[in-house]
């Protein structure tokens, strides 16, 4: 599987895009005026604790104040308790926090709609091979590293590499370090212990709210957390980008060095692959299937649902084939839009109905698979009594959609609109309203063309049968920047 990245720099804004195969898979995009801080580290103030919700709100500094569960905040003694056999109770929010209390946090979740931030006090730190824990005393290893002997050889280095420093705290070996050498692990953790002892410095003297540890710009982010062995290139347009990532690059990954490239091009780089085109295509409800089938991916406040048709595919043998093909494509598909979406939360996915057992666990076995490739994580279950296969993928920042558009202010985000049919009775009823409250000569309305031309046409008559009723006329005029659910009746 051949990979590449792509990197877009303006002044406004960097945009990253993962390319698998020639297809996009994956983009990411960062503002200058709204830059995402999952990751960041917070000197805080309580400012509300909430013991019905076992939570707090911390003010961080941003408009809205920050969301702490009780269960976020470590708890001394707790820190290194990694037995999944002795479950944590989960202490009063008021034995933890009081209001006024300076509180190091670290956002796990950007802002989402009206939701503040999510935070937690057990700080994680990255680096390219590692995530440092200062809190606990713990070394974990990434499920995607398989070979036992590996895990062995990486446990063991990490052990010894905490023992040299001779300092504390924990760590999680990323899938990145797989085949990585004793230095260059080593190098990853005097890096982190730096780090933490200034996040340390900075708490002492800083005062809240205050940030007191930025993670990466996105642009050398993606060198950390996305470049793998397997990608073949990564293009970056900007030479002042370009020139900042390779410092990065010599000094913490320089295996990578012959994979990053400046592109001079006077095409933009994101038509290399039509990644302009696909980024549209990704907000739109449907998505096509090569097949014929179709795709239906709705994004609400509580889930996202995702519907499959068969749309133009009709199916060579019998339609139990025709909606098992259609159903694997799918699946498929899907795995590639919850990516390229970046969808997250509770996802539910109505398939075609399979009459065939095995068909049912081929899809599902598909999907799974699919989903592999995923950075995010992903909890699957089978397939239910109607049909459904229900997931979750893990959400820290907003959607592709969120981040790049805003509820339609003319239908207010509903995605339909009454018909001019039903605002002309909606008007006629508010006429007879009026009529009985207030006294006047006659009455003017006011509203879209759509409207007005219905009125005057199609429902001339009932106009003519209302003026008749309350024996006042009624005179009709276009507001051009009406809505069509907008109207205004005046009294003359």
């Amino acid at each position: 599987m051949s990979e590449e990245i792509l990197i877009n720099v303006t002044p406004v804004e960097t945009r990253v895009a993962l390319v698998e195969n020639g297809m996009l898979q994956e983009t990411y995009i960062e503002r200058t005026s709204r830059k995402g801080i999952v990751g960041n580290i917070y000197k805080g103030k309580v400012v509300r604790v909430l013991p019905g919700m076992e939570a707090a709100f911390v003010d961080i500094g941003l408009e809205r104040a920050a969301f702490i569960h009780a269960s976020d905040v470590l708890v001394v003694g707790n820190g290194d308790d990694n037995s999944a056999a002795t479950p944590r109770t989960v202490p009063d929010i008021r034995s933890l926090l009081r209001e006024g209390q300076s509180l190091v946090v670290q956002v796990t979740k950007d802002p989402i709609g009206t939701k503040g931030a999510r935070l937690t006090t057990q700080l994680s730190i990255p680096s390219r091979y590692l995530v440092f824990m200062p809190e606990v005393q713990h070394i974990g290893i990434s499920q995607r590293i398989e070979d036992d002997a590996e895990r062995e050889r990486l446990r063991s280095l990490v052990q010894e590499g905490a023992e040299a420093l001779e300092a504390s705290g924990g760590y999680i070996i990323r899938t990145a370090a797989e085949g990585a050498s004793r230095d260059d692990l080593l190098g990853d953790m005097t890096y982190l212990h730096r780090l933490h002892q200034s996040v340390v410095e900075r708490n002492t003297t800083g005062k809240a709210p205050a940030v007191i540890y930025q993670d990466l710009p996105l642009f050398i982010r993606t060198i950390r957390d996305l470049v793998r062995p397997q990608t073949e290139k990564v293009r970056i347009d900007s030479r002042e980008s370009y020139q900042r990532v390779m410092e990065f690059v010599e000094e913490f990954v320089t295996e990578f060095s012959d994979k990053v490239e400046y592109y001079p091009g006077e095409r933009p780089i994101f038509d290399l692959y039509s990644v302009e085109d696909e980024i549209q295509k990704a907000l739109s409800r449907k998505v096509q299937l090569k097949s014929g089938g179709y795709v239906i991916v709705d994004q609400t406040e509580a889930m996202t649902t995702i519907d499959i048709n068969t749309g133009a595919f009709v199916g060579h043998r019998n339609l139990e084939e025709t909606i098992f093909k259609t159903n694997l494509e799918a699946a498929r598909a899907i795995s590639r839009q919850l990516r390229l979406r970046n969808l997250g939360g509770i996802i539910i996915i109505d398939f075609i109905d399979m009459e065939d057992p095995e068909h049912q666990r081929q899809v599902h076995r598909m999907l799974e698979k699919m989903l592999e490739r995923d950075h995010a994580k992903t909890k699957i279950t089978g397939v239910s009594e109607l049909g459904l296969v229900e997931m979750t993928r893990k959400r820290t920042t907003e959607s592709l959609g969120q981040v790049l558009c805003e509820p339609c202010p003319i239908c207010d985000g509903r995605g339909f609109l009454k018909t001019s049919e039903t605002v002309c009775y909606e008007i006629f009823r508010e006429i007879m309203r009026v009529n009985r409250a207030y006294e006047a000569e006659s009455y003017l309305v006011m509203a879209s063309q759509s409207v007005v031309d219905r009125l005057l046409d199609e429902e001339s008559d009932n106009v003519a049968d209302l003026e008749t009723f309350i024996g006042k006329s009624i005179r009709f005029q276009v507001e051009p920047f009406y809505s069509q659910e907008q109207y205004d009746v005046v009294l003359l």
